[in-house]
């Protein structure tokens, strides 16, 4: 599948992650999907769904949320590991609900997985589960290595 003309090179898997939350908020379908790989195992879950693999799929899955609009939604706590070249990021993603009782938060606990390739930093994983209804707390800084 051809890359859409928004892919520029994304020099980091912060670059591609900033990309990804632009395009759900901004309901874009052509820079979201610049941010995946061309992998054909790229997978994205959304929370409660099935596992969605390949590119086309994965388009047709966005489409499909894309019809009500953009998603209000902001990466929060993120937790990052970079080794060599694929990095993990754990997300809490918060999602203001409108509702008739007013402006409501939820949130969705989700790993992205990114792979540096030769056009730069690419999503190969999204998967996004339930959240709690109140804000998770920030997990404490102190060491949890047991040995």
């Amino acid at each position: 599948m051809p890359r859409p003309q928004s892919a520029h090179l994304m020099a980091s898997p912060d670059d591609v992650e900033a990309q990804f939350y632009e395009a759900l908020r901004e309901a874009d379908i052509g820079k979201l999907m610049a941010v995946w790989s061309d992998d054909d195992d790229i997978v994205c879950v959304h929370p409660g769904g099935p596992r969605t693999i390949g590119a086309q799929a994965i388009r047709r899955s966005f489409e499909a949320i894309f019809e009500r609009g953009g998603i209000p939604v902001r990466p929060e706590q993120v937790r990052r590991t970079l080794a060599l070249d694929t990095a993990v990021h754990s997300v809490v993603e918060t999602v203001t609900i409108r509702s008739t009782e007013g402006a409501q938060r939820a949130h969705v606990v989700a790993t992205n997985v990114y792979l540096k390739t030769a056009l730069g930093w690419r999503m190969v994983a999204h998967h996004a589960s339930p959240g709690s209804a109140s804000e998770p707390p920030e997990p404490a800084d102190a060491p949890t290595t047991l040995h």
